[in-house]
């Protein structure tokens, strides 16, 4: 084309979640062999039963005729309403029903939080970093991601001290982003954690991107909400249905903004969000006019404890079979459903897994080359020899060898079977050489 129509950021956006579906795939088709999805956090898909208390709530909704017309661009009043009522119920910061914005999905709230900013205005996030995230935020400057390390030695948590000297010695750094529970290492960072992150934003005048769709998902420990600590810092926090009811198919999420009146450029900011909603009119009407019914049902909190030990039970399962593996470290989940186990030694090229399928070991070999990271190697080499599909660490915007899976599976054989197999491979692998 005479004119170059590709973003400058266009590079950035990368997503190993579902890249990796279409090699797993392919490697069914050749080898005719079940695959063992454990590289995408849908409840539904293993095999989690939505209530059925639930389903007549949304059922009496899909019979109402105004749930099928438009809704106000910042979300249904009366749901915005109910949901800034029961955050000020639990003090901490108050909001009013215009500081919540609903998205179709917390994948469109990412992508209007990132590309609504200035340009050299730029969000630290942590690392391993959820792509979603890190991918936005470095399509919108063109540049890679500026990331904090999570520390695995340390159960996963931020390295204070060099997020607050990032922050410092880099004043295009705007914003601080936060994931807690976290995704995708499952931990969950204590209340004196956030509140030095938060201390940091307020030193340096930076705001606070907090992505809480887990935040009620939380089993060793006690969940921190922002809204609990933030004080007067201004910021944002990402809120949804798709793991919590668990509804990922309604792609409903939304933002609580607070303290937008402390700072008049982060308000103007804040208004170009609902500029941006504006010219899409609005989100998705249905989800939003059950999360009243659905979050004030006198079966839903103790439907949400039993759901949520059960991940705890899933949990100290796997540190039992993983801490029984050679040569990987792990730090069992405390909230959310993911995991990441990390090698406890550098990874070799020459390390591999036996194939037996020509076919399929032929197609794994065209993927791999000398600069494929060692990880992903595992994990395209896991796919062809036993048919589970994790995701490489690397793919996380990190420098450490591991994987991501989700502890999301219902059946107790299946799952006792994928994580045994995934734990017999490791040493396969390793020994290899």
């Amino acid at each position: 084309m005479r004119t170059d129509i590709v973003h400058m950021g266009a590079h950035e956006l990368t997503y190993e979640i579902r890249q990796i579906v279409d090699v797993a795939h392919k490697i069914k088709t050749i080898s005719g062999k079940e695959i063992y999805w454990e590289n995408i956090g849908d409840p539904i898909q293993k095999g989690e039963k939505i209530p059925l208390w639930m389903k007549e709530i949304i059922a009496r909704a899909v019979h109402d005729d105004k749930n099928y017309g438009y809704c106000p661009t910042r979300g249904l009043n009366d749901t915005r309403e109910y949901l800034a009522a029961q955050l000020n119920a639990r003090g901490g910061v108050q909001i009013q029903a215009d500081d919540i914005l609903f998205f179709n999905g917390l994948g469109d709230a990412v992508s209007k939080v990132y590309g609504q900013l200035r340009r050299e205005a730029r969000v630290i996030g942590p690392s391993p970093a959820y792509p979603t995230h890190s991918s936005a935020e470095a399509a919108h400057a063109g540049s890679p991601p500026i990331t904090y390390r999570l520390d695995p030695a340390r159960g996963w948590m931020p390295d204070l001290d060099e997020l607050r000297m990032k922050v410092k010695y880099n004043e295009s750094i705007a914003g601080i982003m936060i994931i807690n529970p976290d995704n995708p290492t499952g931990a969950v960072f204590p209340r004196s954690v956030i509140t030095e992150m938060i201390s940091i934003a307020r030193e340096f005048g930076l705001f606070i991107v907090a992505d809480e769709i887990y935040i009620n998902m939380v089993y060793r420990g006690e969940p921190t909400p922002i809204s609990s600590v933030i004080g007067d810092v201004p910021a944002l926090s990402l809120k949804g249905i798709s793991k919590e009811m668990p509804w990922p198919g309604s792609r409903c999420g939304w933002i609580e903004v607070y303290n937008q009146d402390r700072d008049p450029v982060f308000a103007r900011y804040v208004k170009s969000l609902l500029d941006a909603k504006m010219l899409e009119v609005c989100s998705t009407t249905l989800p939003q006019a059950v999360i009243p019914e659905i979050f004030s049902h006198p079966e839903y909190r103790p439907w949400q404890m039993k759901r949520n030990q059960l991940f705890a039970r899933r949990s100290q399962r796997l540190a039992e079979i993983f801490g029984a593996a050679s040569g990987v470290h792990i730090n069992p989940p405390s909230g959310a459903f993911y995991f990441s186990p990390v090698f406890a030694e550098p990874l070799q090229s020459r390390m591999r897994l036996g194939i037996k399928n020509d076919r399929v070991r032929d197609f794994i070999d065209s993927l791999i080359s000398p600069t494929t990271p060692p990880d992903k190697k595992f994990v395209y080499h896991l796919l062809a020899q036993r048919n589970i599909c994790v995701v490489p660490l690397s793919g996380f915007v990190c420098d450490l060898s591991g994987f991501r899976a989700t502890t999301l599976e219902q059946d107790e054989e299946r799952f006792e079977f994928i994580f045994s197999s995934i734990a017999a491979a490791i040493p396969e692998f390793l020994g290899s050489i």
